[in-house]
């Protein structure tokens, strides 16, 4: 399994930003998948999960209301609606997948990694 997320760039604070992570593999519709970000010096953190068929999602309380997890089983991609980003949401962006279809915020349950987007907000 492969991932390739990419929609990064740079932006102002207020902008939006749309993420889009490829998926390639047989099984990407029983996949649950999440993303994931690290900005330097800091810990990576799942800022959002989807389940396997798009009917369960979590957020990080740090981007409720802004940022949006979907996902098309159809085209095996996921994505991530940022909106009203702020300079703290800068950072690189991981798409990630799990073996299970399960909603999990943990990094240590997911098995597949993408190589990142780079996501820099100015004030």
């Amino acid at each position: 399994v492969q991932l390739q997320a990419s929609g990064g760039g740079l932006v102002q604070a207020g902008d939006s930003l749309r993420l889009s992570c490829v998926v390639s593999g047989p099984t990407f519709s029983n996949n649950a998948m999440g993303w994931f970000r690290q900005a330097p010096g800091q810990e990576r953190e799942c800022v959002a999960a989807i389940s396997w068929s798009g009917t369960s999602t979590s957020y990080a309380d740090s981007v409720k209301g802004r940022f949006e997890i979907s996902r098309d089983n159809a085209k095996n991609t996921m994505f991530l609606q940022m909106n009203s980003l702020k300079p703290n949401d800068s950072a690189v962006y991981y798409c990630a997948g799990r073996r299970y279809g399960f909603v999990s915020m943990r990094s240590s349950e997911y098995d597949y990694w993408g190589q990142g987007t780079l996501v820099t907000v100015s004030s």
